[in-house]
Formats: C-alpha cells, sequence, structure tokens
C-alpha cells in the first residue's frame, strides 16, 4: 500500500484529487477505496469530473482533522 500522505501533504494537493490518491490518504488501499466508493460508504463525499470518481481535498482535510489523520 505504501506510505499514507501526511496532512500537510495532503493540504498541498489540488482541489480535487482522485479515489486512489484519496486512498493513500486514508491509510487503505486502492482496492478498498473502490470497494465502499461502490457501496456508497466512502468516508468523505465523491464528485464525478471528467467521467471519474474524485474527492475534493478541503473534504479530505476536514475528515482528517477530525478523525485524528486515517480511517479505520
Amino acid at each position: 500500500m505504501g506510505e499514507p500522505a501526511t496532512l500537510d501533504e495532503v493540504r498541498a494537493w489540488p482541489a480535487l484529487v482522485s479515489l486512489t490518491q484519496a486512498a493513500r490518504a486514508l491509510n487503505i488501499s486502492r482496492t478498498t477505496a473502490f470497494t465502499l466508493a461502490a457501496r456508497g460508504q466512502f468516508p468523505v463525499p465523491l464528485e464525478r469530473a471528467l467521467g471519474q470518481q474524485r474527492v475534493r481535498t478541503a473534504d479530505l482535510i476536514r475528515y482528517l482533522e477530525a478523525d485524528g489523520g486515517a480511517w479505520s
């Protein structure tokens, strides 16, 4: 799975990020991220952009700050 992104790193990301990139911030696998998204259980709201699911970085930051940095 690799190293999770730090909150400071996430703060430097663009306004919308891929589900894969959001998974890294949440310290979950890409497969888990796509499974949760398909079930409507991804921990932050998803957006559709250019035919792909995206995560608003601001929503991700709010979630990480409230949750202490990782999804579990």
